[in-house]
């Protein structure tokens, strides 16, 4: 697969009337510790079947980002696009939400690239020595209007970004693949 010229950031389209979910807990009932796994870029282990709570009942999206970790939490329709077309990019894990029968599913996005173009990016900051967070040194402390280096991708078409992990970038063919299915709650924001 030749690799996309246009990449986009997904992210929660978040609008009044929508639901929201919280950190999961596991089959315990015990809120999940760690809940930044999900977001590091590589594949992860479960120890049980997770269940994410409605914090505000509203209407149902088929992707969503769930808790104070922005989880991405898919509808099994988005999960098997991802599944078709990005394979080796994505671990998709079946997971509940309370009181919905429809089938989830937590994505975590399994590549990590470091691709973010400084120069063409509106503004990036790092974290610096007086800031007293030794394990961020040289890490992105913010990053606003992300542009990244397209060379820099390689066949990748699901990714998350070095440095700045929490954002999650698609393809151009996986971004109009989700707009053809008609997909509630992601927005699309070209990098």
């Amino acid at each position: 697969m030749s690799h996309s010229s246009r990449y986009f950031s997904l992210m929660e389209d978040v609008q009044a009337g929508h639901w929201y979910l919280t950190d999961p807990l596991d089959a315990t009932g015990q809120e999940v510790e760690d809940i930044w796994q999900f977001a590091r870029g590589h594949a992860i282990r479960l120890s049980s079947r997770l269940t994410f709570p409605i914090s505000e009942p509203g209407r149902r999206l088929d992707f969503c980002m769930a808790g104070a970790g922005a989880t991405p939490i898919v509808h099994v329709k988005v999960a098997n696009i991802l599944a078709e077309m990005a394979p080796d990019d994505v671990q998709l894990i079946p997971v509940d939400v309370e009181g919905c029968p429809e089938q989830y599913v937590l994505l975590v996005v399994t590549k990590l690239i470091r691709c973010i173009d400084d120069q063409a990016t509106e503004e990036v900051l790092y974290w610096k020595p007086e800031d007293e967070r030794p394990d961020k040194l040289g890490q992105y402390r913010s990053v606003y209007g992300m542009r990244i280096d397209p060379t820099q991708v390689g066949d990748a078409q699901v990714f998350r970004t070095w440095g700045w992990d929490i954002a999650i970038i698609v393809s151009e063919a996986i971004k109009k693949a989700l707009e053809r299915a008609g997909i509630t709650g992601a927005r699309f924001e070209e990098v």
